[in-house]
């Protein structure tokens, strides 16, 4: 993610990076995995406001990701680079050859055109998915499931990633982001 500067004509501005969208390559998201956010102008259930200062803004379409990658032993080619408003990660859509279309979070390095594929049998490399015990050590992995099967749960935010530290008895060692070391099952 390419980040651009701006010069400090005010303060607000001094110390201000963004994001130059060169690498996003969606012209529009696939309709059928988005769904609308919907806003609540600081209003609880009643209609009464209870936080000041909420409300407007532009209208937004979330992108639903799949964070459980169960599409197992079936490769699919990146289709394009995509923007979500509502998280910080660009997003990549993929085509699975049997039809199906998804979205999953863009590692860095992959490019439109390149093939993923997920479980067991895949390789270790950028935008595959696959077991924590079958990755290499000293590899930086994101979007890892707690629970076998549920999702991934940590490292989903753009720039994160966890280091594989150790494995033994089916249990590997992960660095997380904070510098903490935790232990996650080898089939996470």
């Amino acid at each position: 993610m390419a980040l651009k500067t701006f010069k400090p004509r005010s303060e607000g501005m001094r110390f201000r990076v963004a994001p130059t969208f060169e690498e996003i390559t969606e012209e529009r998201p696939v309709k059928s995995l988005t769904k609308a956010v919907r806003k609540t102008a600081g209003r609880n259930n009643q209609g009464r406001i209870t936080t000041r200062h909420h409300g407007g803004g532009v209208k937004q379409r979330m992108r639903i990701v799949d964070f459980r990658r169960t599409k197992f032993d079936v490769e699919a080619e990146v289709k394009a680079i995509a923007y979500d408003p509502t998280r910080s990660a660009y997003l990549a859509q993929i085509d699975y050859t049997d039809g199906v279309k998804s979205y999953i979070l863009a590692p860095e390095g992959l490019k439109v055109g390149m093939k993923v594929m997920n479980g067991p049998n895949a390789e270790a490399t950028v935008g595959n998915c696959l077991p924590l015990i079958q990755i290499p050590l000293g590899m930086t992995v994101h979007a890892i499931e707690l629970v076998p099967g549920q999702g991934a749960k940590v490292a989903r935010g753009a720039g994160c990633g966890c280091q594989i530290m150790a494995r033994d008895n089916g249990k590997v060692q992960l660095k997380m982001p904070s510098g903490e070391i935790r232990i996650f099952d080898g089939r996470c």
